[in-house]
């Protein structure tokens, strides 16, 4: 869909969605690290560790999205 379904919106209904995709982005980038570093911690648990990275790796995929939208937004 895309945030040109609110290009009828106004300034302020726009801004507030900016707002929270950046901070989507912003939990999205938070989640991310500390799966890695979780991740990197873990030495006798291999499937455990895959897991997280996995994890990690949706996130990353998630982070893309809600920049691509935001960029989409200001376009």
């Amino acid at each position: 869909m895309g945030l040109n379904a609110f290009n009828g919106k106004n300034k302020e209904e726009k801004g507030k969605l900016e707002e929270v995709l950046k901070t989507s982005i912003g939990i999205e980038e938070d989640l991310m690290r500390t799966y890695l570093i979780t991740a990197e911690r873990i030495h006798d648990d291999d499937e455990l560790k895959e897991r997280l990275e996995n994890f990690a790796e949706g996130n990353a995929k998630r982070t893309k999205q809600l920049i691509d939208e935001l960029n989409e937004e200001k376009s």
